[in-house]
């Protein structure tokens, strides 16, 4: 007999875990002051969801963080190493592509509980999820071209079947943030509220779910999300393969330059 599957922590150095009941929520928790996404968070994004899957004491999954922002992006020392090294961005395409289809595949429901600004591919991730209660304080973004980067991560993905082309395009193609509350306008998001009533609201979807038959809900999700897939299939290995293609030009070193510097970048259109 197989021994069910449960997650371990201690595989996690930029997660934390919680179990209330068959709720399990995962925190993003890098103590990095933003989120930042660093290879070491990038590749456990890459194994997370499939464990969160697999594990068999929850049937609700809850992603959150701690700190004061849900994931701001890719860190900029990072992005410097990329930069000087750019075969260590392409290194990381499978791993990019896994991501957002292992939250794709997900059957078990997963609510995003917002609590602070998501960008690039924190927002990614937190669109990815079934339904997004955020702070109203909070906000979401696409800013990969602001760094130079072809919105490549799972962007050019999911915002145009949430807010239509016209406005997908220029959100990802200005790298403009939103307020959540401008999100749930647009239908981004499902709820903004006040911080303090995140749990609140959160509980409030938990126990809806938790209602209604187990089975029913996951099989809901997955076949919701095939459309999802095969689009995803169809995108994704050329979305990565033009945001690889991005981190050699001159105009994505300077304009990560710039941002650390907080100026203005210089760009030659090249």
């Amino acid at each position: 007999m197989t021994t069910p599957f449960t997650l371990d922590p201690a595989k996690y150095t930029r997660f934390s875990f919680e179990r209330s009941g068959r709720v399990l929520t995962a925190f993003i928790d890098s103590k990095h002051p933003v989120n930042g996404v660093d290879a070491a968070m990038h590749d456990e994004l890459a194994q997370v969801f499939t464990d969160l899957q697999r594990d068999a004491g929850s049937d609700i999954i809850i992603l959150s963080a701690k700190g004061r922002a849900f994931c701001a992006g890719g860190d900029m020392d990072w992005f410097d190493e990329q930069i000087e090294n750019p075969a260590s961005f392409r290194d990381i395409a499978w791993d990019a592509k896994r991501i957002v289809m292992s939250l794709l595949e997900m059957e078990k429901p997963i609510i995003c509980r917002l609590n602070g600004a998501a960008a690039g591919l924190g927002a990614t991730i937190a669109l990815l999820c079934d339904m997004i209660v955020a702070d109203e304080t909070a906000k979401i973004g696409d800013p990969h071209v602001k760094v130079g980067l072809v919105a490549g991560d799972g962007g050019a993905l999911i915002w145009p079947q949430l807010v239509g082309y016209a406005k997908a395009k220029e959100l990802l193609m200005t790298g403009d943030m939103l307020t959540t509350a401008e999100a749930q306008a647009l239908g981004l998001i499902n709820y903004a509220v006040p911080a303090a009533e995140l749990d609140t609201k959160v509980g409030e979807l938990v126990a809806k779910l938790q209602a209604n038959p187990r089975f029913a809900v996951r099989w809901t999700k997955t076949v919701t999300n095939i459309p999802l897939k095969a689009l995803a299939a169809q995108i994704m290995d050329a979305s990565i393969g033009y945001e690889s293609v991005s981190n050699y030009m001159d105009d994505r070193a300077e304009a990560v330059t710039a941002f650390k510097e907080k100026r203005a970048p210089k760009l030659t259109g090249e």
